[in-house]
């Protein structure tokens, strides 16, 4: 992959986690909770994601994006540890909201966690500038 279209790819995918964030308020006022969930970790997987290329880490799961965030970024404090947990959590979240019978978000969820995404997505857009 060419530098030029290393840097196409990293825009795409943070451009990508900033639309995909714009669709969750619309969710949260229609009552879709887990669908809010699911598009708030997608945005914050998104930036990561665009992150670890930027820094020529490549991954080939969404495990793979979480771990190589905490050890390349929260381990090494570029990153504070409550947004690794944060992400972490929405990752859990997400994967129940998404696998789990019966499992519903609510209302308070999906409202608490959406101003830490918003957080979370810029603090990653600044580090890839």
């Amino acid at each position: 992959m060419t530098e030029k279209e290393r840097k196409d790819i990293v825009a795409y995918r943070i451009e990508n986690a900033k639309s995909t964030l714009a669709e969750v308020q619309s969710h949260i006022e229609n009552g879709f909770y887990n669908t809010a969930v699911n598009r708030m970790y997608y945005a914050c997987f998104y930036a990561v994601s665009a992150l670890l290329i930027a820094n020529g880490i490549k991954v080939k799961s969404h495990e793979g994006v979480r771990q190589q965030l905490g050890l390349h970024f929260v381990l090494t404090g570029k990153i504070s540890k409550e947004l690794g947990q944060f992400y972490g959590l929405l990752f859990s979240k997400r994967t129940a909201g998404d696998y789990e019978d019966f499992l519903t978000h609510d209302k308070a969820t999906a409202e608490a966690l959406y101003p830490r995404c918003v957080e979370f997505i810029a603090q990653i857009s600044a580090l890839v500038g």
